[in-house]
């Protein structure tokens, strides 16, 4: 990807506001008790707006869609195609759009490379780079150039958006095994662990998965350019994830990522720019193993785990109660006014006092 492309992503470490928050955290702890996850949550918000009162605004989910070229070799022919799975997001066949309306969440599909024509409408958007990938059991699935135009199709995308989360999912038959080989040949993980499901997962389809993919490993041999890695095994919605997670991040927004083509597109994000794992939060759609092994990758987990098996996406619609009640600890939460001493001398403010007037966080 070009240089002049890559957008400049600043880390969120920032000593004297983390100890700013954390007194504020504290305060809320000793008035309401412990609670829990919400606290790291509430600190990781903070730092990456750089705000004492981090303000969350108009959340975005963003369903990146595409087809793959390797389904042809996965899927029986009764498997839904990914123009069907997204006509039932569009006209609310799913609890994805129905949970995220709930929640205040605006919900938009993109179409990155479907091969049907997507029609245009209300909460569609249209960046199609081809109609499909290649099959890469036979050759690569995308060029470099089909792979940069997408990463600058997902950048101007997250720059367009209002508001200041981005939630990323992605959608199409085979995003999840073509996820799997990028981060394979990513990361060194062995297949099986990111293509199994778990317990239930029929065996004979786990072998035949497991015996295409390692043949498209095998035919492409070792990647070291991990951009490179994408454009031969991944698609046109993992790689406008790239870029709309690179854009969201440099604009110091929170990241929401669900499901394994989302991991794979930002595994390849960090790779372009490290700090951006400070924006992210991993939500959790789906019970899969492969999932596990992914974020474990990144030396997180989710922030729910219900034992869903849907669209990825949902888990964001799930998740995003939590972390605005974490930002509502540093923002809402009104702190107790200090009696005056008996003395009637004026009280003395407290440190958390003195920075939510004062305090200006600079990087």
């Amino acid at each position: 990807m070009p240089t002049d492309a890559t957008p400049l992503i600043a880390s969120t470490d920032h000593p004297a506001l983390q100890e700013a928050l954390q007194f504020k955290l504290r305060r809320r702890v000793s008035t309401a008790g412990h609670l829990g996850e919400l606290l790291p949550l509430a600190l990781r918000i903070g730092l990456l707006q750089n705000a004492l009162r981090p303000r969350l605004r108009q959340p975005q989910l963003l369903l990146f869609v595409g087809d793959h070229g390797i389904a042809v070799d996965l899927n029986p022919p009764q498997h839904l195609s990914t123009t069907t799975q997204v006509h039932d997001v569009l006209e609310n066949r799913v609890p994805l759009p129905l949970f995220a309306h709930q929640q205040g969440l605006s919900v938009s599909v993109v179409d990155c490379g479907l091969a049907t024509p997507l029609p245009i409408g209300p909460g569609v958007l249209s960046r199609k780079i081809a109609h499909g990938t290649r099959n890469c059991r036979l050759t690569a699935a995308m060029s470099l150039d089909q792979v940069n135009a997408a990463i600058r199709a997902g950048m101007e995308i997250a720059q367009a958006l209002p508001g200041n989360v981005l939630g990323c999912a992605g959608l199409g038959v085979g995003a999840w095994e073509s996820a799997a080989l990028v981060i394979a040949r990513v990361t060194g993980r062995p297949l099986h662990d990111l293509v199994f499901s778990g317990p239930k997962m029929d065996r004979d389809a786990l072998e035949h998965t497991l015996a295409v993919l390692q043949t498209a490993l095998n035919r492409h041999g070792p990647i070291d350019d991990p951009v490179q890695a994408l454009a031969t095994f991944g698609g046109f919605e993992m790689a406008m994830m790239v870029g709309a997670m690179l854009k969201a991040a440099e604009q110091r927004h929170l990241i929401l990522v669900d499901g394994l083509p989302a991991c794979a597109a930002l595994l390849i994000a960090t790779h372009i720019a490290g700090p951006i794992l400070d924006y992210c939060l991993f939500c959790r759609s789906t019970d899969h193993h492969g999932l596990d092994t992914a974020l474990a990758g990144f030396q997180s987990t989710a922030l729910l785990a219900l034992g869903l098996e849907s669209l990825d996406g949902t888990g964001i619609t799930l998740s995003w109660p939590l972390v605005r009640a974490a930002a509502a600890l540093l923002t809402d939460v009104v702190d107790p006014v200090e009696p005056l001493p008996p003395t009637g001398e004026p009280a003395q403010t407290t440190p958390s006092d003195d920075l939510d007037r004062e305090y200006l966080p600079r990087m």
